[in-house]
């Protein structure tokens, strides 16, 4: 049986996955990705996330951070770099701006490596800026 890998995806790739999974703004992913401006791609998937927050679709969300994953877990050094600096820094936002209770099924849809990559960067919001 053959061993098969998957291509290590760069920013373009990753454009090209999330106008897949996010249809309803792929008319904006597509124009930022024109202007090579991956960090507002993932910005406008973020601010999409937030209207969903607005609209009580955890389970939504759960589904697209889970898809997020994917992309990060394939991604190039930049790839990575640019979802955890954006994306996952991003929850900090969504527990402020959520119910207690739809925070921790929030948080208990996202993968354990986002949520050890969330958890040491709180740790290191607290030693940084005393949060």
């Amino acid at each position: 049986m053959m061993n098969v890998q998957m291509q290590t995806i760069n920013q373009k790739m990753a454009v090209e996955y999330l106008k897949f999974f996010y249809p309803s703004i792929r008319s904006e992913i597509t124009q930022l990705s024109k202007q090579n401006n991956f960090a507002g791609v993932i910005q406008a998937t973020i601010n999409y996330l937030k209207d969903l927050l607005l609209e009580s679709k955890i389970n939504i969300i759960g589904h697209h951070i889970k898809l997020m994953e994917f992309i990060y877990k394939k991604g190039n050094p930049y790839v990575k770099d640019m979802i955890e600096n954006l994306f996952i820094r991003s929850f900090e936002s969504f527990k402020k701006h959520t119910k207690v209770q739809y925070w921790n099924d929030l948080y208990n849809y996202m993968p354990v490596k986002f949520q050890e990559i969330y958890v040491e960067q709180q740790k290191k919001d607290e030693i940084f800026f005393g949060k």
